[in-house]
């Protein structure tokens, strides 16, 4: 039996969705701190193929562990809440597949998160859940992923549309921003059994782009003129004030257009600009048996979710 957690969110649900290409839907436990908020056609489809849907929130160590009763094998996606709360929530998880006897896990890390690192705020908390998980006797494969491409040319492209400005601290340095479909197809490929035990692998796009590219590739889609603005990182961090998006992950999101915290943001962004973000990997391609996707090949899905502000007649 495969266990996905959070299936609430996009990345499982793709997970799930690639593994029933192989599996049938009877070999399926999902799990979700919120099963309400499954999209309901998903878990229609899901249900009728056979699986079973379980709640399971990970500040909850107890519901975890019966949640995952009956799993052999489970795909442990990152919780949200960058800092201690989220390392916590991993290490309860970790706890509950050893107590419900889940003897293999595939965790969703990030770039770089294999040596300790205090630049990036999230590889802070994939380095130290890497080592719990390593240290926990469980057999487990980690895929390092890159920064979505779909943070791009989604939230960060609309923002930008409705302000005529691209404000990021990146520069012009380019990184392999990996499309969220691979990762997905990567994350199915290691929970079935397609990596070697005990073995961490990188996640990258396969061509490196700069931020201003991305914009001004979204500029011409869209019809529009953006500014290209690389500032400082205190800049950037008073710019997020403004959009009232706060600097922690335990901060008030209620008028947040984005559900990361600043912190989040301009530390990633500062990764790509220092260069550590420009590096190849090809294991996407060796464990899924195709090329990675390319911000062309899913342009134009995004740019049917923007909305264009009107041009003023003034």
């Amino acid at each position: 039996m495969y266990l996905i957690t959070g299936v609430d969110g996009k990345l499982s649900g793709m997970v799930v969705d690639n593994v029933l290409e192989r599996v049938s839907g009877d070999q399926l436990i999902l799990t979700s701190p919120f099963p309400d908020r499954i999209p309901a056609d998903k878990a229609k489809a899901w249900t009728a193929a056979g699986a079973v849907i379980r709640e399971a929130n990970y500040s909850d160590p107890a519901q975890l562990a019966e949640a995952f009763a009956g799993a052999d094998a489970g795909f442990m996606v990152s919780a949200m809440t960058v800092g201690e709360v989220r390392q916590q929530q991993h290490r309860n998880v970790v706890d509950a597949f050893k107590a419900a006897g889940v003897g293999r896990i595939v965790y969703s890390s990030g770039y770089g998160a294999g040596e300790a690192n205090d630049e990036q705020v999230v590889i802070i908390d994939h380095h130290a859940t890497e080592v719990y998980i390593r240290e926990s006797g469980l057999q487990w494969n980690v895929f390092r992923d890159n920064l979505y491409l779909e943070n791009y040319i989604y939230a960060f492209a609309q923002i930008a549309l409705e302000e005529g400005r691209w404000r990021t601290c990146a520069g012009d340095t380019p990184a392999y921003l990996v499309a969220k479909a691979d990762c997905a197809a990567t994350a199915a490929a290691l929970l079935l059994g397609d990596g070697e035990p005990n073995t961490a692998y990188d996640v990258t796009g396969r061509e490196a782009v700069t931020v201003g590219a991305l914009c001004a590739l979204v500029a011409e889609k869209a019809g529009v003129e953006l500014t290209y603005d690389s500032m400082p990182e205190p800049d950037l961090y008073a710019y997020y004030d403004s959009l009232y998006i706060p600097r922690k992950a335990t901060g008030d999101f209620s008028r947040s257009p984005y559900p990361w915290c600043s912190e989040d943001i301009v530390t990633n962004e500062a990764a790509i600009r220092d260069g550590l973000l420009d590096n190849y990997s090809d294991d996407v391609e060796r464990l899924i048996g195709r090329p990675q996707l390319t911000v062309g090949d899913i342009i134009d899905q995004a740019a049917a979710t923007w909305v264009i502000p009107a041009k003023s007649d003034a």
